[in-house]
């Protein structure tokens, strides 16, 4: 067991911002609180600050304002109009970049076509084409995850927007979301949790979420093929730097600092943080990065990826002197291709253990990126991952039924060589743990190896600190059985567990926790520093220590919390 660190570390140099965010929540709550519109004195078309204010001075008035001068900011391709709540202004499907259909597909991103009129930006945009989603089939992983899939159309470059100012002067800190869905799947507004409202508000910081190109879309290899398709690997990865050079051409106009932006993703959303660290590209783009449960240590590299790209050709029926037909297709036919050459080539891991050590073989289309680079030493990072991950039994209730018998055999399994050591090791932590907690521990080991070598290679750069986390939480819902899952934290981090209560149970637990991580991220955002007084004392990340901070109903920062069980599953 490591070493517990006890003790709250003051953070009295954020006390102004402190009392601000607690004026933004209070008078949120009053603007929320009517149910009768009062009658308000005019103001000037555009100053909807004003009106706002006026409608909160008064202490009642509707949930939403939504009108021709409500939320209104000028982008450099035109104007847009979104709709205040809460006094939050929000602004959705922002066009960020052109359409990515006909001559566009597989190149890189150019920017959208400029407009005249107001832009209505008061709804999401499309998303990118994927395929179909499977975890429908599940009525409990359906009913935990509420999934908004949208539609999809290869116009899907938009982004979505939350701010606590228009043209206010302020500087606030931007935290710009990447979604998960490995590189293949998701959207920005597929889960609940990714609503950024509610951080917005408790941190007066301003929340980008957004779509990009995906699977065959984004990561076809089509290099080969000529020189116009020379980027083609990576255009999935282009257009999410063309969100950053919208945020820092455009985020002043909606009250954020182009000059404190925070990258930060879950899952394969954390590998695309771990990805734009590595791009020439993106470099000066975000200056701070948080990497949840998505620690990709390597990248594609160029010969799976080109014979990716040739099977899908040949499954398209397309030769190099027809290739150009492949962009004139239609989408629905090239995704289909992708998906019947990843079934026959790039097969699922057997068992459900995904190891991470092996990531990057087993995302099918991806970026095809260096190994390693230092573009980024200067970045500060927050990297973490859940307890369970991808083993929880979620669907599965007779998952709890786990003999010890059976778990010793599913070791076996898995680490044939070292069974008995990593056994051993793993029920020394946690002795009293049932045998499907204990394997799910050892199949979700590999995600935080995972974490703790990436922080590891960020404190060798020695340039810029990196703080490692555990999200231990157990969801009380469905008897617990979901456990801390692959993608529990973000409700936390967004400070959306109320609004993801079917994840959560909403309780006074999980909005306690919620509020504890929530304004880690915030403080980051804003500081390059995780600490605040709701925490302990959260230190750098050292090899020698491990320090890694607990998030549970006891948060706690503990030196290498599991050291032994991490040594046991070393390979050699």
């Amino acid at each position: 067991m490591g070493q517990k660190i006890e003790g709250n570390l003051p953070d009295a140099s954020h006390t102004g911002s402190l009392k601000r965010r607690t004026l933004l929540k209070s008078v949120a709550a009053l603007a929320g609180s009517g149910t009768a519109a009062t009658l308000l004195p005019s103001v000037a078309p555009g100053q909807d600050s004003k009106r706002y204010e006026l409608v909160r001075s008064a202490g009642q008035g509707p949930t939403i304002l939504a009108s021709s001068t409500d939320a209104i900011a000028t982008t450099d391709s035109g104007k847009v109009a979104g709709y205040i709540r809460k006094g939050i202004f929000t602004f959705k499907g922002i066009p960020y970049g052109d359409t990515t259909a006909g001559a566009n597909r597989f190149m890189p991103p150019v920017k959208p076509k400029p407009w005249t009129e107001v832009r209505s930006s008061r709804q999401f945009g499309y998303v990118a084409p994927q395929g179909a989603r499977a975890g429908w089939a599940n009525d409990e992983e359906a009913w935990m995850f509420s999934w908004n899939d949208g539609i999809q159309n290869e116009d899907c470059l938009h982004l979505n927007l939350w701010t606590p100012g228009l043209g206010d002067g302020k500087k606030r800190p931007v935290m710009v979301w990447l979604h998960g869905g490995g590189y293949a799947a998701g959207s920005g507004q597929e889960l609940l949790s990714y609503d950024g409202e509610n951080v917005a508000r408790r941190g007066d910081v301003v929340v980008v979420t957004l779509n990009h190109r995906l699977n065959v879309f984004g990561y076809l290899n089509l290099a080969k093929y000529g020189d116009k398709y020379a980027s083609s690997a990576n255009v999935g990865m282009l257009d999410i730097v063309a969100a950053l050079e919208w945020v820092r051409d455009n985020i002043a106009a909606f009250g954020g600092d182009p000059n404190t932006v925070t990258i930060f993703g879950q899952s394969g959303g954390g590998g695309k943080v771990s990805c734009l660290m590595g791009m020439p590209a993106a470099k000066g783009l975000f200056h701070r990065a948080i990497v949840e449960s998505g620690s990709q240590l390597r990248m594609n590299t160029e010969e799976p990826s080109q014979k990716l790209a040739d099977l899908t050709v040949a499954e398209l029926g397309l030769t190099a002197a027809t290739i150009d037909q492949i962009q004139t297709l239609p989408y629905e036919q090239v995704l289909k291709a992708g998906i019947e050459v990843l079934r026959k080539n790039n097969p699922r891991p057997s068992g459900g253990v995904i190891n991470f050590r092996r990531l990057a073989s087993l995302l099918g289309f991806s970026p095809v990126l260096p190994q390693a680079s230092e573009i980024s030493a200067d970045v500060p990072m927050i990297v973490g991952t859940t307890l369970n991950e991808f083993t929880s039994a979620i669907n599965h209730p007779e998952y709890e039924l786990m003999t010890d018998a059976e778990l010793e055999e599913r070791v076996k399994g898995l680490l044939p060589d070292k069974s008995s050591q990593v056994l051993a090791a793993f029920r020394q932590r946690t002795p009293a743990a049932k045998p499907f907690d204990i394997w799910s521990h050892i199949a979700s080991s590999t995600v935080r190896e995972n974490a703790v070598k990436q922080c590891t290679a960020k404190a060798a750069l020695g340039r810029a600190p990196a703080y490692l986390y555990w999200f231990t939480w157990q969801t009380p819902v469905l008897n617990g059985r979901p456990r801390a899952f692959h993608c529990a934290e973000i409700a936390f981090a967004f400070d959306n567990t109320d609004r993801c209560e079917n994840m959560t149970g909403g309780g006074p637990d999980a909005r306690a926790l919620g509020a504890k991580v929530s304004e880690a991220w915030i403080h980051f955002a804003r500081t390059g520093k995780p600490n605040h007084p709701g925490i302990p004392a959260w230190t750098e990340f050292s090899p020698e220590t491990v320090p890694t901070m607990i998030f549970d109903n006891k948060t706690e920062l503990i030196l290498n919390p599991d050291g032994a069980e991490q040594k046991s599953i070393a390979e050699s």
